[in-house]
């Protein structure tokens, strides 16, 4: 909409019918009104549906399939959860707890949290006995160094890439395809793995939590094609698994769960169906018949859809709304002109009308506006405002910083999006155009869009994209977006700014470096501030992660280390014989 009018906003913001925050007044009412109690998050902090009992089919309603479920390529939030919580196992995971509980780290393959040496330059774990694969065949040492190793290969694109940042001799490894071995990772047996950093790392154990230290044994690597069909050695295996329509989960009878204290293995079986349309799958998670009341959700809440949720409390004892704890961004391209000035930058800064934005995504309800890079949670629960810039935008100076950096009359770019984010995009559009920033939107779809904005010669100049920290720390946050040293022309992850700003590196090393923790976040903290002024990117909300799950089922709650989704390590079924599968 054009014009921000009461009437198109409470026709829009079904929400604030029930949370009565129509935001008419502008300013910034988007932050969340404060001292109102929000109805989505009543279930915030603990499971619903009561404990699981063991055994029928639970079923998961997708309109997309994973981006990818290879754990050395597994870096999106909801795909790191489904492959570690039920495919495989890495040396340390979080507990499966609600709340800040399942923020906590919990041995996993390995006996305990690693133990440092050398100056916490040296970690080295040791496995438990008797985890094996599904095929009875024992866990390795050997295959967790395989599958790290294998995380480097130019054909495996898109995974975390902790150990290229932190392994020592790692420069321009390219992966054990040709018999070559990284030094740095050593299994002097096969239950002890040691791993040697070129600085120190004293969260390295965090780290560790990722896909990349999940096991994969060499004789079953085919390459791109183990996305399809990763070795489980975890509580479940894959049976069949059909691209775009469905996926089928079976018991992993050689799990066993005396090895396994984060993983629940409720169902006996998961069924997730692929390709359906978003407001099919609303629907039918509202409703909750038949066999629907046996199944999940795998995306979010549609925004249009939080009106036949909200005022209704049968549903709303359905729904989970927790924290992603990541910031969606307006990502420009600073190495093209003209987002290589940095007053154009400054100017989508300025035009950009975020309340708008957080109106398309659901309203208040489901959204915080987002004033810095890191979410809340790395400033205490409160982020700071540096720029002062107002909630709903500030056109006029956005049109004098165009003037000053030459663009008088504006220009003309393009910005790629997910399907999904498409309103979103639409009130960045007009909020934009309102200063003479004329966008074009490329609609991407989900399983796609990654591999589309990895690519950075053939790419749009602008994208809409997120970033959530792994754990608790801004080394996990500022490193990934805004380091320009590990741009991929491929396959590229986090910086889609292309940000290359040699002060910024500088001091990211500098932090790095402090061992004293306190310190540390608060030089995060202040670097953000000083990137947010040279706009390479504009932070626009945190978004809730909003799931209506069916009526039958329990131990349900948002998983706060992986985004607000489902943990998958501990839902199941009130009662199993009321599933179909």
């Amino acid at each position: 909409m054009d014009k921000r009018t009461c009437s198109a906003l409470a026709a829009t913001l079904v929400v604030a019918l029930t949370f009565g925050t129509a935001g008419c007044s502008g300013g910034q009412k988007a932050d969340g009104a404060r001292g109102r109690k929000n109805p989505a998050t009543a279930n915030s902090g603990r499971a619903i549906g009561g404990t699981p009992q063991k055994g029928g089919t639970l079923t998961v309603l997708s309109n997309q399939d994973f981006t990818h479920l290879d754990p050395a390529r597994n870096w999106v939030m909801n795909d790191m959860d489904f492959g570690t919580r039920l495919l495989y196992r890495t040396l340390v995971s979080y507990k499966a707890a609600p709340g800040t509980a399942g923020g906590e780290l919990a041995p996993d393959l390995a006996t305990d949290l690693g133990t440092p040496s050398n100056g916490a330059k040296t970690w080295t774990f040791h496995l438990k006995p008797g985890i094996k694969y599904e095929d009875g065949t024992p866990v390795t040492a050997q295959d967790i160094k395989y599958n790290v190793e294998r995380s480097f290969s130019p054909d495996l694109p898109g995974g975390a890439d902790y150990a290229a940042r932190y392994l020592k001799g790692a420069e321009g490894y390219r992966g054990p395809a040709k018999g070559e071995h990284l030094d740095s990772v050593k299994t002097p047996n096969d239950t002890t793995i040691v791993f040697e950093l070129r600085t120190p790392f004293a969260e390295f154990p965090n780290a560790t939590v990722m896909p990349t230290f999940a096991p994969v044994p060499k004789a079953k690597d085919n390459g791109p094609r183990y996305d399809n069909r990763p070795f489980s050695s975890g509580p479940y295996k894959i049976e069949t698994y059909q691209r775009n329509k469905k996926l089928i989960l079976v018991r992993n009878r050689h799990w066993d769960p005396k090895t396994d204290e984060i993983r629940k293995a409720y169902p006996d079986k998961l069924v997730m169906v692929i390709g359906l349309k978003p407001n099919q799958i609303d629907d039918r998670m509202i409703a909750s018949q038949g066999a629907d009341a046996s199944a999940v959700p795998w995306y979010a809440l549609r925004p249009e859809s939080a009106g036949k949720v909200l005022p209704r409390a049968e549903v709303r004892e359905r729904l989970l709304a927790e924290s992603t704890n990541c910031t969606d961004m307006v990502q420009m391209h600073t190495g093209r002109a003209p987002f290589d000035k940095v007053k154009v930058r400054q100017a989508v800064q300025y035009a950009l009308d975020k309340e708008a934005v957080i109106t398309s995504s659901g309203g208040p309800a489901f959204n915080d506006v987002s004033h810095a890079y890191m979410p809340a949670a790395l400033f205490d629960g409160k982020q700071p405002d540096t720029l002062k810039i107002p909630a709903t935008g500030d056109a006029d100076r956005a049109k004098q910083l165009l003037k000053e950096a030459g663009k008088p009359n504006g220009f003309t770019t393009k910005m790629t999006v997910s399907n999904g984010d498409k309103g979103r995009a639409e009130a960045i559009q007009q909020s934009l155009a309102k200063a003479g920033v004329k966008v074009t939107i490329e609609t991407v779809d989900p399983s796609a869009f990654y591999a589309t904005i990895g690519d950075t010669a053939n790419r749009t100049d602008m994208v809409y994209t997120g970033w959530c920290p792994d754990y608790p720390s801004g080394s996990t946050f500022l490193p990934f977006v805004f380091d320009g040293r590990y741009i991929k022309e491929k396959g590229n992850t986090g910086n889609h700014s292309l940000f290359r700003d040699e002060p910024t590196m500088k001091r990211m090393d500098e932090i790095a470096a402090m061992t004293d923790a306190k310190e540390a976040n608060a030089a995060w903290r202040e670097l953000d501030g000083k990137i947010v002024a040279k706009a390479p990117a504009v932070p626009v909300l945190v978004r809730r992660w909003p799931l209506v799950v069916g009526a039958n089922i329990a131990g349900a709650y948002g998983q706060t280390s992986f985004g607000g989704q489902l943990d998958y390590a501990s839902v199941g079924l009130k009662d199993p014989a009321k599933s179909k599968g």
